[in-house]
């Protein structure tokens, strides 16, 4: 997938496709958009035509398709939604629906007329980094295993325009930027999407030092020898049922872009599957269970995109990786376990293993890197998506400056979080009569939220923040009609966007 910016006029530029938007029309609406003159001038009236039959209505996910009689390719209406409802969010949707409608359909190339997308309130930069997320995220397929593939669009332009001339070079700055996120993106996508078999633990450490080679990132591996030497009890437990893929911690570590830029810690839960251990899972969603990765994976996607924009914090990543199998040197319920910060953990539910390799990776963090701020990502409990559904993530924060951070980024990235409460209700639940805390409670209630509160056991007085991404880590067969078309089948890499949007921001906040 390639993009670029042309000044010229949509149609001028050599396309199969060129993409243009309309809002949707009032009920009492007759007159013909101006933003469609110029297309439709290009062929010959068809597009007024539809208009005035009123088969061109504007509404979201509308695509409308007319072959330009010189026979120089296709002109492509997509529906914006009410102008009322218009956002960057909009556009990145309908860029999505765009190129997902000529897919397999002989369309190489697609131009998106820009000025058509940059409405109020949306400026001409928001609008072109909304149609590169949607292009590039829409388009993408996970293809390791499949021996066909259909056509996608591969090359993408987005023309400026006399509109838009003048502020080509803050959206050509915008644009590049862009780029390389989204191009994160597909690639953590490639990664969160491999199955068990492949993305073992010391796969992902594999991953982690090709990354740091690359990018000249320094990258600690711990294995389980080493895991035992250093007291990491947790992610230990975790990992002692399966023999064939032993646990892993990883670190990555990002210098940083200024001089004096503060440290933020990012911590992943990186289970490679999770059966449930000895709380063994039901049947049905086990095949799901390839991408209780994701936070970690996440990490590594946001180290890759913090070095290769150089953001001016200094970034550390921490990857608890293991996979949770029944067997007979499993942990089991009733199992006490010590972590790397000396707090213990009474085992009641195997299935609950998230958090306690989390205990683990944030307890490391936190005495190794003092960060200032810490920031983990986790597919931690189905209470989120009961909570909050599967398209937005829980947001619990210890601090007020960090909290507002991440929902400004989520505002920008379209990346949707949701903060909830922690209180000293949800604490008492997690305390243990054996050990300092439990890692399941007896009562069905507030799973999200206890969780959240055995994990700031393990940060300390450090600002942080907790993102459960159970819900839009991942989609499914069920869930995917629901999601916006730039989600696809699979791992979405949610979190990739959101963070590295806060950490370019940090200076501004």
């Amino acid at each position: 997938m390639k993009a670029a910016l042309d000044r010229r006029e949509a149609t001028a530029v050599a396309s199969d496709v060129v993409v243009t938007g309309v809002f949707e029309r009032g009920d009492k609406e007759t007159s013909f958009p101006h933003a469609l003159a110029k297309d439709d001038a290009l062929v010959k009236g068809l597009l007024k035509g539809a208009w005035d039959r009123k088969e061109i209505r504007g509404k979201r996910r509308e695509i409308t398709t007319v072959h330009r009689p010189d026979g120089k390719g296709r002109l492509l209406v997509v529906g914006l939604g009410p102008r009322a409802r218009f956002s960057a969010e909009s556009v990145r949707r309908a860029a999505a629906e765009a190129v997902k409608s000529v897919r397999g359909k002989g369309a190489r190339t697609a131009t998106f007329r820009l000025s058509a997308f940059a409405q109020e309130p949306v400026s001409g930069e928001a609008a072109a980094r909304a149609i590169v997320d949607g292009v590039y995220l829409g388009s993408y397929e996970f293809l390791r295993y499949k021996s066909t593939a259909d056509g996608n669009v591969e090359d993408v332009t987005i023309a400026l325009g006399e509109e838009l001339g003048r502020q080509e070079t803050e959206i050509r700055r915008g644009l590049d930027e862009q780029i390389t996120i989204a191009e994160t993106v597909r690639w953590t996508r490639d990664i969160a999407n491999l199955p068990a078999d492949t993305a073992s633990p010391a796969r992902l450490a594999e991953e982690a030092k090709s990354l740091g080679k690359e990018l000249g990132l320094k990258v600690t591996v711990f294995d389980e020898t080493k895991l035992a030497e250093m007291g990491c009890g947790g992610i230990l437990a975790v990992g002692s049922g399966s023999n064939s893929h032993p646990p892993r911690l990883i670190v990555l570590e990002y210098a940083g872009g200024a001089r004096r830029g503060k440290t933020v810690a990012v911590v992943g839960k990186g289970i490679t599957f999770d059966s449930g251990g000895i709380s063994i899972k039901p049947a049905p969603h086990l095949a799901d269970m390839k991408f209780d990765k994701s936070g970690a994976v996440a990490v590594l996607g946001i180290l890759r995109a913090a070095a290769l924009l150089r953001v001016p914090p200094r970034v550390i990543g921490v990857m608890g990786c293991a996979e949770n199998m029944p067997s007979g040197t499993s942990y089991r319920p009733g199992d006490v376990v010590r972590t790397y910060n000396g707090k213990t953990i009474e085992i009641l539910n195997t299935d609950a293993e998230g958090r306690v390799v989390l205990s683990d990776a944030l307890g490391y963090a936190v005495a190794q890197y003092h960060p200032d701020e810490i920031i983990d990502l986790a597919t931690l409990t189905g209470a989120a998506t009961v909570a909050l559904g599967d398209d937005t993530a829980g947001l619990v924060a210890s601090d007020e400056k960090l909290a507002r951070g991440l929902l400004e980024a989520s505002a920008a990235t379209g990346e949707p979080i949701w903060r909830m409460p922690l209180t000293d209700y949800h604490r008492e639940l997690v305390k243990s009569d054996v050990g300092d805390v439990r890692n399941s409670i007896e009562i069905p209630l507030a799973g999200m939220l206890t969780a959240s509160a055995f994990l700031e056991n393990f940060v300390g007085s450090t600002a942080w923040a907790h993102l459960d991404i159970a819900g839009p880590a991942y989609t499914t067969i069920t869930t995917r009609k629901y999601q916006p078309a730039y989600q696809n089948m699979g791992a979405t890499g949610f979190g990739v966007r959101l963070v590295t949007r806060y950490l370019l921001d940090a200076p501004k906040a």
